[in-house]
């Protein structure tokens, strides 16, 4: 299993990373240089692509080696994968060595064995790097390969428009040869201390295969969690923080490109789930107060865009009859406000701040230091089985639930929004548990959550867009209309909130839920 961390530099940097005094400092050797050929190949229908497999032959120094790497994941710059190499006669792969270095467990095995994959092969796009390598040593023992790849992807003309394609390239890889992987943290955070630098989301065979392929950038869900109940509660706050992680890191491109809605709502969800991960198990650990300040910073960039996003593109949308005039004359201005937040959230998502941050909450991850502070009695339980934990966490979850919408009938907007939150809390610690339980009885709950949830969200998004309907006028083209309309607006939505807590939808939701069984 490769384990790497990438990070994006602009090349103007590049003089400085190498001058880097840590360099220096950790390396055995002097720095080696080299020249890469590499070329990847796929069918015409990529289907190694879409089995998340890579594929290439690369020459260095007059050698060809071939390389595929398959599934893993990649949370917060963090790579880990499957990886099969060896030396080949020449340009093109060797699928029978391939096929004997695999085995037969593996399921990318099975698909190479096809004979439509075997005889389809063909290159689909290459790259040229100037290579730099450094073997470092930490003062710990752990061993790392630093790599500077500076140089060019390129596609010949088989795209749609028949034009050829290239992207630079300008990134380091930190390869964990021996050792933690949190030593891969802390060189990172050394070298950021005095060079820009920013989490590399995606591989090269990745942005290879979207040049190829000329494929948009997608916004990244949670993925389902697949848990063992012989894991450890400690093991299962790993798998479930880093799960967060995954989600937050997929989606930061898309953030920092600047105007993708769905991306920059995905990560924010990323964020609340660890947020809410960490408040699940904070009887046994805690997140550091700097990189909790800084969860809160992020949160909060992220947050103001959605709200806009929402207002823009949800709330006013759903108006109609007498108030959709008013609704799409304030449209276009609460546009104008997201596009804003978006630009504000897109320079967070790209700073050194937030590369900061994610390099530390891994490093907290991967380290688990968190166990030097804790009690006997708190260890004890981290160590102990997941199956207890869950049950009693999820039985909690809903006692508080169950209390908190006990008036949802005559509720304030205060407590209706403690409701929501109870609700999502308790969502997000049924999925991230669900595969311990059996699954026939998870589906219908969360279902049913999920219903509670947004019955709760229409009406909270009521709320919100009160509040920025009164900062929407300030400083606006025509303030004045825009301030008639925004009084409409306000005061119609008040009045659909009310009108869907009278008619029933809300606590048609609620009886739903409190009819259907807790899956422990």
């Amino acid at each position: 299993m490769e384990i790497e961390l990438k990070l994006l530099l602009a090349p103007e940097d590049a003089p400085r990373l190498r001058a880097h005094p840590l360099l220096a400092q950790y390396a055995q050797t002097a720095p080696q240089l080299l020249q890469m050929h590499d070329i990847y190949v796929d069918t015409p229908d990529l289907q190694l692509c879409r089995h998340q497999a890579g594929l290439r032959v690369r020459q260095v120094d007059g050698r060809w080696m071939q390389t595929l790497k398959a599934g893993g994941t990649v949370s917060g710059g963090l790579h880990s994968r499957h990886e099969w190499e060896g030396e080949v006669p020449g340009p093109a792969p060797d699928l029978d060595a391939l096929d004997s270095a695999i085995g037969r467990k593996q399921p990318v095995g099975a698909l190479l064995r096809q004979d439509a994959v075997r005889d389809g092969l063909r290159p689909v796009f290459t790259t040229r790097m100037e290579r730099t390598v450094w073997q470092l040593r930490t003062p710990q023992g752990d061993e790392i390969e630093c790599v500077l790849d500076e140089g060019v992807i390129e596609r010949g003309g088989s795209g749609a428009d028949g034009a050829a394609r290239s992207v630079p390239v300008s990134e380091i890889e930190l390869e964990l040869k021996r050792g933690q992987a949190a030593s891969l943290f802390d060189v990172a955070l050394a070298l950021l201390r005095d060079v820009p630098l920013t989490l590399g989301h995606m591989s090269k065979a990745e942005r290879g295969y979207r040049l190829a392929a000329e494929q948009p950038l997608q916004a990244i869900k949670a993925q389902p969690l697949a848990l063992d109940a012989a894991m450890t509660v400690e093991q299962v706050f790993q798998a479930i923080a880093g799960n967060c992680l995954e989600q937050v890191s997929g989606n930061q491109d898309g953030v920092a490109g600047g105007a993708d809605v769905e991306s920059l709502h995905q990560m924010r969800v990323g964020l609340r789930r660890l947020r809410s991960a960490l408040g699940m198990f904070k009887a046994l650990l805690a997140l550091p107060e700097g990189l909790q300040q800084e969860l809160d910073w992020l949160g909060g960039a992220l947050g103001e865009a959605r709200d806009w996003d929402v207002l823009a593109g949800q709330t006013l949308a759903r108006l109609d009859g007498g108030a959709a005039a008013d609704a799409a004359a304030l449209a276009q201005a609460a546009h104008e406000q997201a596009r804003a937040k978006h630009a504000q959230a897109a320079q967070a998502v790209a700073s050194s701040r937030y590369t900061a941050w994610m390099l530390g909450v891994q490093r907290w991850l991967q380290a688990g230091e968190w166990r030097a502070s804790r009690t006997p009695r708190q260890l004890q339980r981290l160590d102990a089985g997941v199956q207890g934990f869950a049950r009693k966490t999820l039985l909690a979850d809903q006692r508080r639930l169950m209390k908190r919408g006990r008036r949802l009938l005559h509720a304030t907007p205060q407590q209706r929004h403690k409701v929501r939150i109870a609700a999502k809390k308790t969502r997000y610690a049924t999925e991230f548990f669900a595969s311990l339980f059996a699954g026939r009885a998870v589906k219908p709950y969360v279902g049913r959550l999920s219903a509670l949830q947004d019955e709760l969200g229409w009406l909270n998004d009521v709320q919100v867009a009160d509040r920025l309907l009164l900062q929407l006028p300030d400083g606006q083209p025509g303030h004045a209309e825009l301030r008639l309309h925004a009084a409409f607006v306000r005061g119609y939505l008040a009045a659909r909130a009310q009108s869907q807590g009278a008619d029933g939808r809300m606590h048609k939701a609620w009886r739903r839920f409190k009819a259907v069984r807790l899956p422990v």
